[in-house]
């Protein structure tokens, strides 16, 4: 324990003494008479408000203000935050891609605003709109130190409209109080926003951010003073009820799967800091169908969580250990579950409660409950997902964060194996992160118990990064023991000791095309405790990649691997091939390309080939997308993942296909329309999936949902289901 204290102390001196910069400030007035949002900023109220005012540079410089001028007002009265902004342009060629709610910003003109409500840089609630009235809302965690802590699937009740000049345009938004979380009588929030500005090729902060670090990062920011303290914010108790008729078949197994589904969520706010989320019996069919992907690796692949129940303060549980190797929560795996065939089947849920949020400003507290119904025929048990994780502020913007998780099966049925009754694991994370964000890093331990397994099962790491405009780097350590297991975690592999290692040079050129162009070295080394430490696995990664001051992308790589395979396998997929061998190993290497064309054209494309050898043979790979707007209401895409795998006699040869075109269209602010296609021939697979979505009400949703999947070599139906859902959002 002490040398794991002193470690700690060692990792933390980095994050104690950082550089200051002056904290641009302004004061939002407090008001009485009412504002009509309609994107006119004509009430005289609006010329006595302060402003956010004098934004920097981003790109493609850091070290100027913004040519084109944005200003932010804001004004507040008991129940709402009332925000003016003046965008100044270079004319009314804005692109905007979509009426669709959500939008990525990166796409189009746009301004987004970050609020650090509790004033400790690791989450904040953001807010945007673009020119044509369009909003998105978003929750960030983390610190916004990564895209994972970048959620958009978190929805809240808000107004803003827009409008549009000869060389500005102007928006106004009315965000209640009860939006956000805050402590009762707080007088400061941390503030931020960034701006796209694409027919100038600009973007730009309030705060200055180095182009180093991400363009949401919590640790750059400024204060917003509330002329009166802030009084109690209650968000109403909200009632989410659901119906869904389904009408579809199971072709596979010559099942009806059409049903009546009734159920919904509730939520309620306690004091100003947490929130009580209630689901009974919950139903997903709206979420957004995964993108398939191509998998030529040994283990087991991530999809980002769509499900909106696990939205709020997601970092809370899913944050702990290394998400690469180690995460020892993954909200994915409630609701899923094996069959008697090792097949992942849905598992449904009966219910749950989810009570997150801050107890005060600087304690923040988890609890997941979440109850999955027996499915004696597929011989899966009803278990209990139950999770509780702390997190203790300390220093600037570090936290001290514990878990304890179980999963319990109830009445423990006959087909359940012995030691598999239940399973628990209980850990510790020390997250870092310096106030300029310089340095970061983790330390954590962790530790599983089975029935009748309770020694060793351990999980630790840690990690190090360093993130300065001209050099960057970080160093990771991973000891995962064979036998420690989560249930509710994502962890491909165990009995692993690895070290990845990282060092990149970057460059700013003054003058010529390129904006910024970098060069990279990257490593992993795997051993393998219970192999007395084989070596079993390593890369060398040597990459450059630059950005262009037009936004097209271009990088090159270089890549040697070793992979010593202790099981037999076959990389191609095929049911009759033959695996490679046991106890053999393979190093090989490969050379790849990539090139981005600038997103704001009407009509853009990546491509990204690959050659090299592969095990005992060789590969050749092609991905590419493309993509044409007709803005605002038509977006077409096209991705295509190639693979030809060529391995010696007696082994198999592989064509492998991922296509996928999408439709998406939005024919006004409320009804959108999208269709994906995706063919994958790894996967034998041939799916439709096609989502009419009706907004009636703020956040209550009409779907017409139609899903179709076929084999692909016997186009031989799977399964296919219709769906009507209607969702109601009734604030009481």
């Amino acid at each position: 324990m002490r040398k794991i204290l002193f470690l700690a102390a060692l990792l933390s001196l980095p994050f104690l003494a950082t550089a200051q910069t002056p904290t641009k400030s302004f004061t939002v007035k407090h008001i009485t008479e009412p504002i009509e949002i309609d994107g006119v900023l004509d009430e005289s109220v609006w010329e006595t408000a302060d402003s956010a005012r004098d934004f920097q540079q981003y790109f493609p410089s850091d070290s100027v203000l913004a040519k084109q001028k944005t200003e932010i007002k804001m004004l507040f009265d008991d129940t709402t935050l009332y925000i003016g902004i003046i965008q100044q342009s270079g004319g009314t060629d804005y692109i905007t891609p979509s009426l669709r709610r959500d939008y990525r910003a990166g796409n189009g003109d746009n301004i987004t605003l970050l609020f650090d409500t509790f004033n400790d840089g690791t989450i904040a609630f953001l807010f945007g709109i673009n020119p044509l009235g369009v909003r998105r809302e978003a929750l960030i965690s983390g610190g916004g130190n990564d895209l994972r802590g970048f959620n958009t699937s978190w929805d809240v009740k808000w107004r803003g409209e827009s409008k549009i000049y000869d060389t500005y345009y102007t928006s106004e938004m009315a965000i209640p109080l009860t939006s956000f979380k805050f402590r009762e009588g707080e007088t400061k929030w941390r503030f931020n926003s960034y701006r796209f500005d694409m027919q100038g090729n600009e973007r730009s902060n309030w705060t200055v951010i180095p182009q180093n670090q991400l363009v949401f990062n919590l640790a750059f920011m400024g204060d917003m003073h509330f002329e009166k303290p802030l009084g109690k914010s209650r968000t109403p108790f909200a009632l989410i009820p659901f119906v869904n008729g389904i009408a579809g078949k199971d072709y596979e197994n010559e099942l009806d799967a059409s049903n009546v589904k009734v159920g919904g969520d509730a939520k309620i706010a306690i004091g100003n800091g947490m929130n009580l989320d209630i689901t009974v019996n919950p139903d997903f069919s709206q979420v957004e169908v995964d993108n398939f992907i191509t998998n030529l690796t040994r283990f087991e692949i991530s999809l980002p969580e769509r499900r909106q129940f696990f939205i709020d303060n997601s970092d809370l549980f899913s944050s702990f250990g290394g998400g690469r190797d180690a995460n020892p929560f993954f909200s994915r795996r409630i609701g899923l579950a094996k069959d008697a065939d090792d097949n992942t089947i849905e598992n449904k849920i009966i219910g749950g409660v989810r009570l997150s949020g801050k107890l005060n400003n600087n304690l923040r507290l988890g609890f997941l409950n979440i109850q999955t119904e027996e499915d004696s025929d597929n011989e899966i048990p009803s278990n209990n997902n139950m999770m509780v994780a702390l997190q203790q502020k300390v220093f600037s913007r570090s936290n001290i964060g514990m878990f304890f998780i179980n999963r319990q099966t109830f009445d423990t049925p006959n087909f359940v194996e012995e030691g598999e009754e239940y399973n628990r694991v209980v850990g510790m994370d020390f997250n870092l992160a310096s106030s300029d964000n310089l340095w970061t890093g983790k330390l954590y331990g962790h530790k599983s118990f089975q029935p009748g397994d309770s020694e060793g099962n351990y999980s630790l790491g840690a990690t190090a990064n360093y993130n300065a405009k001209n050099y960057g780097g970080f160093v990771d350590v991973v000891y995962i023991d064979e036998e420690f297991n989560s249930d509710l975690g994502f962890i491909p592999r165990k009995d692993i000791f690895k070290v990845a290692s990282s060092f990149n040079r970057n460059f700013w050129p003054q003058n010529g095309a390129l904006n910024n162009h970098m060069i990279s070295l990257f490593s992993v080394y795997t051993w393998r405790p219970q192999l007395d430490y084989q070596n079993t696995d390593y890369f060398y990664n040597l990459s450059w990649g630059a950005i262009f001051n037009n936004l097209a992308e271009v990088s090159a790589e270089f890549e040697h691997r070793f992979i010593f395979l202790t099981e037999e396998f076959d990389p191609t997929g095929k049911d009759d091939a033959v695996p490679l061998p046991a106890n053999t190993g393979y190093s090989f290497n490969s050379l790849e390309l990539e090139y981005q064309s600038d997103r704001r054209k009407t009509l853009s494309f990546s491509v990204e080939p690959s050659y090299g050898e592969f095990f005992n043979g060789n590969r050749f790979s092609l991905e590419a997308d493309m993509m044409v707007r007709f803005q605002p209401k038509i977006n077409l895409a096209m991705n295509l993942n190639y693979d030809h795998i060529s391995l010696p006699s007696p082994h198999a040869r592989a064509d492998l296909w991922l296509v996928a075109p999408r439709v998406d269209i939005t024919f006004s602010k409320s009804i959108f329309w999208s269709t994906l296609v995706q063919y994958s021939n790894q996967r034998d697979n041939l799916g439709f999936n096609s989502r009419l979505q009706w907004r009636f009400a703020p956040l209550s949703d009409l779907f017409l949902v139609y899903n179709d999947n076929y084999f692909v070599n016997t186009f031989m139906p799977r399964n296919r289901s219709i769906n009507l859902k209607l969702t109601y959002w009734l604030n009481i």
